[in-house]
């Protein structure tokens, strides 16, 4: 089975795998690499839980794994222990990771036209629906 392009390396599954817990309660089928795959697949493409890959297993097995894991604070430690330490001369932020609430784009003190505003200005009416029918039919002028 080859690599999937969401999927660990064996270099960065070789990093990670003396971090994971030991076993606790029932062993997956799929085993820990699957597993922090799936996880890192949901991480990497922002899709529903539901939409996962079944090459992963079922949605509702790895969902209640990663909250187990979340709970026990397993993927914090697994975060502190691969995180790069900052560097002192220079540090890069790579701004496509942040993303800005929907709701962001125009907030307060911004501008009070709306969409309909502009479109009519683009694009003003060419004629004018007359409401006082003529012999039963509406007509323009």
């Amino acid at each position: 089975m080859g690599v999937h392009r969401h999927e660990l390396t064996r270099e960065q599954w070789n990093k990670i795998r003396p971090l994971l817990p030991k076993k606790h309660g029932r062993r997956s089928r799929r085993g820990e690499r699957s597993f922090i795959n799936a996880v890192l697949f949901i991480a990497r493409t922002g899709c529903p839980w539901r939409d996962l890959p079944r090459r992963y297993g079922p949605w509702k097995t790895v969902y209640n794994r990663f909250r187990n894991w979340a709970k026990r604070g397993v993927w914090e430690q697994i975060f502190h222990a691969v995180q790069l330490e900052p560097d002192e001369i220079a540090s890069i932020l790579d701004a496509t990771i942040v993303r800005a609430h929907q709701d962001a784009a125009g907030g307060k003190g911004g501008s009070k036209r709306t969409l309909s505003v502009d479109l009519v200005e683009v694009s003003p009416r060419r004629f004018i629906l007359s409401w006082t029918p003529r012999d039963g039919r509406f007509t323009s002028n």
